[in-house]
């Protein structure tokens, strides 16, 4: 075995020692899902941050570059954009609320069981999706390193994602991202600043781009540009990477997570910091992996990141790579919590009158089988674009996303509203997607548009048209004097 496969091996074992030390701390629900309610500053944001980058914001910005341009790096921009939203608008109230899900805040302002679930089934597109891509890439970077069958190796990836998130919980998954966090940018920041040197700097690496792109279908003025492929996808990511963010169930787990919620906005503009350098690091690595191997497309494109950091060096290129596999560790473990969180919150009659200790039980249980189906999902897909991929299940979750704001920020919007400017605004979204998917084959996120534009539109107009005085009475100020009161 090489030494990079060692480094590999011995940052997973120490990972896994981790998590299964950590489990002491989770005695019931409350530890598991929301950490107790007593984190930190620090805690909160590395949690942040490692569950906003993931295979995404590494492997996926990286091979996104390789294939259309340094456009990719606005991934980085729009993931400051999006938490700091979330800290500055919506994470305060959230934790004001004692949300554990999002689909809770429906429930608690409209009484609609119907809202909850639809918004359930938006996050949980998007939570499919990340939960797929995770042990897809984890699996991709073993079997490049270890030589073994890429769906041994996914399976694999799978297995160590769902101990990451199983046993530790919330807390748990904090503070192994801690120390995901720093390797990432450590292994990252390594590889691109010794990768750069010895292909000659900037000038270098320009050179050498620009020969490998004419030997491709690539224009090089437009793959060096910032808007090399034009407003539309850069104006359609903005809508899917930022505006989904609100809705994301693990914000809630966050917000109620933290000890005061003088911390929170802190916390979030530290994660989203933290989050942005990823991925541009990740887009100056896949420049230079064009530089030194030439233009790569699909899934392929991923394990040549894989190679340019084991030519670094071993040690350095080990890290390198543990380093992408902490990114996917820290995003996977969070969400597949959020995911086993909202199934059994939303979708398990009665869970709502379980005991602390059986909905420990039930999380759990529900982590490990569906980490185990995404699994398998991942082996059997035919996915070429992470990226891509991974902006449809944002856009998915834009609609209910959209809605949060309405409700906290305009009184009255009513249930109707709220409930026909998801549904269409998800249904529709949807079909714009297949419709591209399978004829048009456009350069955009197509979905992204319809999942914004039409509950902007939608929700307004049916709220006007519902109004009644239940919509205005003592339920809603109740909702609205718990989102103005502090809570102790």
């Amino acid at each position: 075995m090489n030494l990079a496969g060692v480094t590999i091996i011995v940052y997973l074992v120490l990972i896994a020692l981790v998590s299964v030390y950590l489990t002491k701390r989770n005695k019931n629900s409350a530890d598991w899902a929301i950490g107790g309610g007593g984190m930190g500053l620090w805690l909160i944001a590395a949690g942040i941050a490692g569950t906003r980058i993931g295979g995404a914001g590494t492997y996926g910005v990286a091979g996104d570059t390789m294939n259309t341009g340094v456009w990719n790096m606005w991934y980085g921009v729009n993931s400051f954009l999006a938490l700091a939203l979330v800290g500055l608008l919506f994470a305060v109230p959230y934790r004001r609320l004692r949300l554990t899900t999002i689909s809770e805040l429906f429930v608690k302002r409209h009484n609609s069981s119907r809202n909850g679930w639809l918004t359930s089934l938006c996050v949980q597109t998007e939570y499919l999706i990340i939960n797929i891509l995770e042990p897809l890439l984890v699996g991709i970077i073993i079997s490049a390193v270890f030589g073994i069958n890429r769906e041994v190796a996914i399976m694999l990836g799978a297995v160590i994602i769902i101990m990451s998130t199983t046993f530790s919980g919330l807390r748990g998954a904090s503070a192994t991202n801690v120390i995901h966090v720093l390797v990432v940018m450590f292994g990252l920041g390594a590889v691109a600043i010794i990768a750069g040197n010895e292909l000659g700097g900037i000038s270098g690496i320009r050179e050498k781009v620009d020969v490998a792109l004419l030997g491709s279908d690539i224009e090089p003025a437009s793959w060096w540009s910032f808007v090399g492929l034009g407003w539309f996808p850069i104006i359609a990511m903005f809508f899917s990477a930022v505006i989904h963010t609100p809705a994301a169930s693990v914000y809630v787990n966050y917000s109620s997570s933290a000890r005061t919620e003088n911390l929170l906005i802190p916390a979030f503009l530290i994660a989203g910091v933290l989050a942005a350098i990823m991925p541009i690091l990740a887009s100056i690595i896949g420049i230079e992996a064009v530089a030194r191997y030439g233009t790569e497309s699909g899934i392929s494109s991923y394990a040549t990141i894989t190679q340019i950091a084991t030519d670094t060096g071993p040690i350095i290129g080990g890290v390198a790579i543990a380093a992408v596999l902490a990114a996917l560790i820290s995003s996977g473990g969070p969400i597949l919590l959020s995911s086993a969180t909202l199934f059994v919150n939303d979708w398990i009659p009665g869970s709502a009158d379980f005991e602390p200790a059986r909905k420990l039980k039930a999380y759990r249980v529900t982590s490990v089988i569906y980490g185990l189906f995404a699994g398998v999902l991942a082996c059997l897909l035919p996915i070429t674009s992470v990226l891509q991929l991974l902006l449809l299940g944002f856009a998915m979750v834009v609609p209910p996303a959209l809605a949060i704001g309405f409700i906290f920020y305009w009184r009255k919007t009513t249930e109707q509203g709220v409930f026909w400017g998801i549904a269409l605004g998800y249904g529709l979204g949807l079909l714009a997607w297949a419709i591209n998917t399978l004829f048009l084959r456009l350069e955009n996120d197509v979905a992204a548009y319809f999942t914004t534009l039409v509950p902007l539109v939608v929700i307004p107009v049916v709220s006007l048209l519902t109004q009644s005085p239940e919509n205005q009475g003592e339920k809603c100020e109740s909702f609205y004097r718990q989102l103005k009161t502090p809570l102790s």
